[in-house]
């Protein structure tokens, strides 16, 4: 059963040893996974989107219509240098929004935590991700 990114990096927060984050990791990869990792510890990704909370409704846990395993392709119309870098920020801002609603409410956390660049999990770290996903994040 392929789980959902907030059930993964629920579980590699409450995973103590580093071995065991890292196996966690590994064996539920997936481009959302690796797209959220890059988006909170990637310093090359620049969210255009103001810092804090928007205002939302987020969906009912046993009913969303999307998932981060969808909606992770349409981050670059969010981000410095994607397609969205042409749009006005309240367009942009209209789709974050539109990702915050459409996806399980602990991923719509998730998302509010990497737009942030705040740590996702305990011990998950930007150390822990260049270790398990060498080349993912970009060289200083």
């Amino acid at each position: 059963m392929k789980l959902d990114v907030f059930e993964i990096i629920k579980k590699v927060g409450e995973t103590n040893s580093k071995n065991g984050k890292i196996k966690l990791l590994k064996d539920n990869e997936s481009w959302a996974l690796k797209d959220v990792l890059k988006g909170t510890y990637d310093d090359g990704i620049v969210w255009l989107l103001p810092e804090g909370d928007p205002p939302y409704t987020p969906s009912a846990e046993d009913s969303y219509p999307s998932s981060l395993n969808k909606v992770h392709k349409n981050f670059k119309a969010v981000v410095k240098g994607g397609t969205g870098s042409k749009l006005p920020a309240f367009r942009r801002e209209k789709i974050f929004l539109g990702f915050l609603e459409s996806v399980h409410p602990e991923d719509a956390k998730i998302l509010l935590l990497m737009k942030d660049k705040k740590q996702l999990a305990k011990g998950l770290t930007k150390k822990l991700v260049e270790e398990t996903f060498p080349g993912l994040l970009a060289m200083k």
